[in-house]
């Protein structure tokens, strides 16, 4: 019996909640739902997506292929993969050294965006500039691009910036304006933050058996202005349909009959001096010198009247309607 009494220092441990074992400790909820938060961060979360955003980069992927082919002599396919929305810092560490990074105004949008050349896309267009087939590629070691290289790229970085430009024009009219180049990505700069949120579109380029990366970021600062046109994009054929329906209306309009009245005189009389009218009686008028033309009550023309080949006759002295003046401007004689 007294074997069972327990010590005191028993009792304390059972007290502290200290069975002496091994058992593990209860868990409350699951612990691999808990993700830590960063008050600090600025992420943002875009749901929308930009429609008119990729519209852009297939346009602009047909326009620098074409540009390609006529620099390489050689046709190359160039792949648009999908728009990624994500913090500045997420884009950055994933990029090769060295890398191509050119910093591009599109003005108005207030911002500079990156066009972002990978280094086995300039090894790529070398080699075929210079008479290549890519059976002996280059090894990317870290160094910065030749003169030579460095050329190469300049030119096509003036073919995509060009490509870029028409692209956007259907769209939003933008001026893109190089600014310049970095090789190392701390050195651009293009957000306020790591952790701001920018717009990316890989380009995959093959030539050949080879193939290389294109890049463009944009911070979504930039375009964010454009929001509501990126997300819902003008349709489009509406310009050129608004345009035919314009001139088709105009040509109907044009061939509509119309009355033009000149009334030679007006006599003012009273109601009880009509009334008492009667056959024979003369109502004296004035000659007047010129006769205004109306069509539906509106004043058109002013004219001096006489007679042509046996028929009476107007002769136009001018237009009094502005709207007809323009329009006698854009017809031509016909």
């Amino acid at each position: 019996m007294g074997d069972s009494i327990l010590s005191q220092a028993e009792i304390d441990a059972l007290l502290n909640g200290d069975s002496g074992g091994e058992e593990p400790e209860a868990v409350i909820g699951n612990e691999t739902d808990v993700k830590p938060y960063d008050p600090t961060t600025q992420r943002r979360v875009v749901r929308e997506r930009l429609h008119a955003l990729e519209i852009i980069n297939e346009r602009f992927a047909r326009q620098f292929r074409m540009g390609l082919f006529n620099l390489l002599r050689r046709s190359p396919d160039i792949t648009v993969g999908p728009i990624k929305i994500q913090p500045y810092h997420d884009f950055a560490r994933n990029l090769p050294v060295p890398t191509n990074l050119n910093l591009i105004h599109l003005k108005p949008l207030r911002g500079t965006a990156l066009f972002v050349f990978a280094p086995s896309l300039v090894f790529i267009a070398v080699d075929n500039l210079f008479g290549g087939d890519g059976r002996f590629p280059t090894k990317v070691e870290g160094r910065e691009f030749t003169h030579t290289e460095q050329r190469v790229i300049n030119r096509m970085l003036r073919l995509a910036l060009d490509a870029y430009r028409d692209a956007w024009a259907p769209i939003y009219k933008i001026d893109v304006e190089y600014v310049r180049s970095e090789i190392q990505v701390k050195f651009t700069n293009i957000t306020t933050s790591p952790n701001d949120i920018v717009v990316t579109t890989p380009f995959h380029v093959e030539i050949g058996a080879l193939s290389g990366e294109f890049n463009i970021c944009i911070p979504f600062a930039m375009i964010e202005p454009l929001r509501e046109l990126l997300t819902n994009p003008p349709l489009e054929n509406s310009r050129q349909e608004d345009s035919h329906w314009r001139e088709t209306l105009v040509k109907q309009v044009q061939h509509s009959e119309l009355e033009l009245v000149a009334n030679f005189v007006d006599i003012p009389l009273r109601l009880s001096q009509i009334l008492k009218l009667q056959p024979g009686d003369v109502l004296p008028i004035d000659k007047p010198d010129r006769l205004i033309g109306h069509v539906d009550g509106v004043p058109v023309l002013t004219s001096q009247y006489g007679t042509l080949n046996g028929q009476y006759a107007l002769r136009v002295e001018h237009l009094i309607n502005p709207i007809l003046n323009a329009l006698n401007e854009e017809q031509p004689n016909e």
